[in-house]
C-alpha cells in the first residue's frame, strides 16, 4: 500500500496536530477545572473523562451522536447525572 511512518521531532508540537488537538481538548474541558491531588487521582479523572468523551459527549462530525451509539429512550422522566463532580452533565430518561 505504500504507507510509511513519519516520525515527528521531540519538541515540535506543530508537527503532530491531531495529538495536540486532543491534549488541548482534555486540558480545556477537564484538567483546567479540577485540582489534582496526585497521580492516582489524575488517572481516575482522565479515565472518567475518557468514559464521558466516548459514551456521553456528542460530536458534530457524528451527527450529534456519541462515539459509542446508544438506543433512543422515548419514555420516562429526564434525570441529570453529574460527571466529574458536576463539571459536565448527562441528561437521560430514567
Amino acid at each position: 500500500m505504500g504507507i510509511r511512518d513519519k516520525p515527528t521531532a521531540l519538541v515540535s508540537p506543530w508537527q503532530n496536530g491531531f495529538a495536540e488537538r486532543l491534549f488541548g481538548l482534555i486540558r480545556r474541558e477537564c484538567v483546567d477545572h479540577i485540582i489534582v491531588f496526585g497521580v492516582m487521582h489524575l488517572r481516575r479523572v482522565l479515565k472518567s473523562y475518557a468514559d464521558y468523551y466516548n459514551c456521553v459527549r456528542t460530536h458534530r462530525s457524528l451527527n450529534r451522536d456519541a462515539l459509542v451509539t446508544r438506543k433512543i429512550q422515548r419514555t420516562g422522566s429526564i434525570k441529570s447525572h453529574a460527571i466529574l463532580a458536576g463539571l459536565h452533565q448527562h441528561y437521560a430518561r430514567a
